[in-house]
């Protein structure tokens, strides 16, 4: 299989490790290893404390997988969980059982690559279903449904959506589910930042609580801040898929690592808990942001609704590229082009996640100053 490089994750790897504020960064503060340590249970500790440092079971440890489905849906059990490595290997291995060459795929764009590159790569026909910072990044179901062909076997959509920080309407996302099941195709509902609303009232049910053909991709990283679990899922009442889906892990990476599995489960347990740091974190940047777009006039956004990440453009007559170079060399603080999600059109992603934010935006606006 030939696939063309991740230009977002080059672009970390470049600069990641090396810039002191990643103002582009997509998950919220991770959490210190004592502090998630003291979130687990007399059970979860005994757990931990007698841990073995073995082989997995490959599905992921059944009271992972359990608490998963207990805190996360409705009408799921642990029976409808597969746990992965992170969720870009959920959705490595979902979509490549999901297509084969000639099969025609739906996604939401921009998105993260990987949501539309795995199909490409494996033969599929992609269409990307653009979305418009002049209708305030929203998603209108009639869009996907007159995209659909007979040929369409896979519709992805990533709510909340990154980069844009958009989020669909319920009724919409209830007409995404049926628009899928109409065309007897499976829905992949990224669901990585769900959590993370400004308005909680707008939280979408998990989509694999709507429907078999549904499937929900979630993980540790972004509501939940603890990035470096490397723990990730796909949810689904779809067995024949599930069943799939956990062969091809078979020569990816077979099981989870046990440490994170049972710091895992305690974050789940403290669920509550882990959700109000962040949105406490992100409601206070976020509050930030909005006095800083105001008094910036030449940056722009559509605020977002949810998650950790915006997309706001720069004026039009600065390249956006040299831009995020300079200010990355000048002041030590990241943002990502436009051009990591293909959109080199004055857009750049911008995390309110991390907990220096206010630095960070003091030396941006030090760099606007200049400029």
């Amino acid at each position: 299989m030939r696939i063309p490089d991740f230009q977002l994750e080059r672009f970390f790897a470049r600069y990641e490790f090396s810039v002191p504020y990643l103002l582009c960064a997509s998950d919220v503060e991770g959490w210190p290893m004592a502090d998630v340590l003291a979130l687990a249970d007399d059970e979860v500790r005994t757990l931990w404390d007698g841990l073995k440092l073995g082989y997995t079971e490959s599905m992921g440890h059944p009271m992972l997988r359990d608490e998963i489905a207990r805190q996360l849906f409705e009408r799921l059990t642990g029976d409808d969980v597969l746990v992965f490595s992170g969720a870009s290997e959920g959705i490595y291995a979902l979509v490549n059982v999901c297509l084969q060459p000639g099969d025609h795929a739906i996604v939401v764009w921009p998105a993260y690559q990987s949501l539309h590159e795995v199909a490409r790569s494996l033969g599929a026909e992609v269409t990307l279903l653009e979305l418009h910072e002049s209708e305030g990044w929203a998603l209108d179901p009639a869009r996907v449904r007159a995209a659909v062909t007979p040929r369409t076997k896979l519709i992805v959509v990533n709510a909340p959506h990154n980069p844009t920080g958009m989020l669909v309407a319920e009724p919409a996302f209830r007409d995404l589910v049926d628009i899928a099941a109409d065309a007897r195709a499976t829905l992949l509902s990224d669901e990585v930042y769900r959590g993370l609303e400004v308005d909680p009232a707008t939280r979408l049910p998990s989509g694999a609580d709507l429907g078999d053909h549904v499937v929900s991709l979630g993980v540790m990283s972004k509501a939940f801040a603890m990035a470096g679990l490397r723990i990730g899922w796909i949810a689904t009442r779809d067995h024949a898929l599930l069943d799939a889906a956990a062969r091809f892990k078979d020569y990816t990476t077979l099981c989870p690592p046990a440490p994170s599995e049972i710091l895992s489960i305690a974050s789940l347990r403290g669920r509550d808990r882990v959700l109000a740091r962040s949105n406490a974190i992100t409601s206070r940047n976020l509050a930030l942001l909005d006095a800083f777009f105001a008094r910036r006039r030449e940056l722009s956004w559509v605020r977002p609704r949810a998650g950790s990440i915006g997309f706001p453009r720069v004026a039009r007559d600065i390249d956006a590229n040299a831009f995020v170079d300079d200010l990355a060399r000048d002041e030590g603080v990241l943002l990502a082009p436009g051009r990591l999600f293909g959109r080199d059109d004055g857009h750049v992603r911008l995390g309110f996640g991390r907990e220096n934010l206010p630095t960070a935006l003091e030396r941006f606006e030090a760099f606007l100053d200049r400029r």
